[in-house]
């Protein structure tokens, strides 16, 4: 049996935190645990950005270090090395959302490019990211998912996110690098299934390069899983599944009330847990034809995760199944599976700070609606600062 106590050894979850991160850590986390402060907190951040006040190195200096790497890929390299040092692998994400110009787009996946040939020379780095809306407008992605008529001009819109899709699985192809599409609200999301299934059946005849995330709050995604897994069987082709809760639970919610419509979402946090499990547990049965990405930030997923593999032997290393949570949470998760062999990634965001920022305050609102996450990170970072200062009452500390 799995041991359910690995992820209280808060001294190798925190071995890379000095102890000002770690007040700093708890700081951020005590502010996330009070939703009263979050959304003001987000208004007066935009409000101060638009007008131009110098609130940069404020949030440089607090949520973009917690929770980015840098601003560009260089400087992301130092935290890759030492990450790598424990075991810790990681996944550079360029964290810029909300664009609308086809410029933008252009350089998006520019960027984009570049991080799949950086992934290709670094044993440290197992896979590249892209966001949909980062090549091309939300409002196409949703026009398509709905089978709304296009204009000329919109279909040709269309066409280039097409290829700068199709461009960056062409990388990952050449350079054998795995690549995962991010997932996003409900209403875009058929377009980019569909597309992704197509980049699945091109270039995963071998072994799954090209995955799609599938955000399991939804309540059809196990049915959608397994009517993808028959076509793979008929067509050929691996499946690549990052699996996911999801990220935007009140939006979604929000908007299915106000056209009338039952909501796509799990109808509370029981069911969604229920439909994760599912998901992850259909994907670890059929490894033989389905490579899966476990992106959770919960404990008991990932333990019934590592207590599957042992039942089936699935070997802790085995390249088809990776763990992964974001920098700068869950630490208690990420440094004990990468201390016990596991696949274990970090997803890293970058960009300049400005531009980051949507990503930045859409975190702080995913911590302080998550009932119980900013709780368990604040215990596991008040006990290692106990630990470091000798508190006797601090024992348990389970072998890394």
């Amino acid at each position: 049996m799995i041991n359910k106590k690995i992820f209280n050894n808060t001294a190798t979850a925190f071995r890379l935190k000095s102890d000002l991160e770690l007040k700093r850590a708890i700081l951020l986390f005590s502010v996330m645990g009070k939703p009263f402060l979050i959304k003001p907190g987000i208004a007066l951040t935009k409000f101060a950005l638009k007008a131009k006040l110098p609130v940069q190195p404020l949030i440089k200096n607090t949520i973009f270090d917690q929770f980015c790497g840098g601003t560009s890929i260089d400087d992301c390299k130092p935290i890759i090395r030492e990450m790598d040092e424990v075991n810790m692998s990681s996944i550079l994400d360029y964290s810029v959302e909300g664009k609308e110009e086809e410029e933008e787009f252009d350089s998006a996946f520019k960027v984009k490019k570049e991080l799949i040939a950086f992934a290709s020379e670094e044993s440290e780095v197992p896979f590249a990211i892209f966001k949909p809306t980062a090549l091309g407008r939300f409002e196409i992605w949703h026009k398509v998912s709905s089978h709304i008529s296009l204009s000329d001009k919109e279909t040709a819109e269309w066409e280039r996110v097409r290829e700068r899709v199709e461009g960056l699985c062409v990388e990952a192809k050449k350079f054998n690098v795995r690549l995962y599409a991010d997932a996003e609200e409900s209403w875009m999301q058929d377009a980019a299934d569909d597309l992704m299934e197509d980049m699945m059946r091109k270039y995963n005849k071998e072994e799954a390069l090209i995955f799609n995330t599938f955000q399991c709050y939804r309540w059809d995604r196990l049915d959608y899983l397994k009517e993808l897994h028959l076509t793979a069987q008929k067509d050929n082709f691996k499946i690549g599944a990052k699996i996911v809760r999801g990220a935007y639970m009140e939006k979604e919610n929000k908007r299915a009330k106000k056209r009338g419509k039952k909501s796509p979402i799990c109808r509370n946090k029981e069911a969604t847990d229920v439909s994760f499990n599912s998901v992850l547990a259909y994907c670890l049965d059929h490894l033989e034809d389905i490579s899966v990405f476990i992106g959770t930030h919960n404990e008991m997923s990932n333990y019934l995760a590592l207590q599957i593999m042992e039942d089936q032997k699935i070997a802790k290393d085995d390249p088809r199944v990776w763990f992964s949570q974001l920098y700068g949470m869950s630490d208690q998760i990420s440094y004990n599976l990468a201390g016990k062999g596991y696949n274990t990634a970090k997803l890293v965001p970058f960009g300049p700070v400005t531009d980051v920022v949507p990503y930045l305050l859409r975190r702080a609102e995913e911590n302080s609606s998550v009932e119980g996450q900013t709780n368990r990170e604040l215990v596991l970072l008040n006990g290692e600062i106990d630990r470091r200062n000798g508190d006797v009452q601090n024992k348990e500390q389970v072998p890394a």
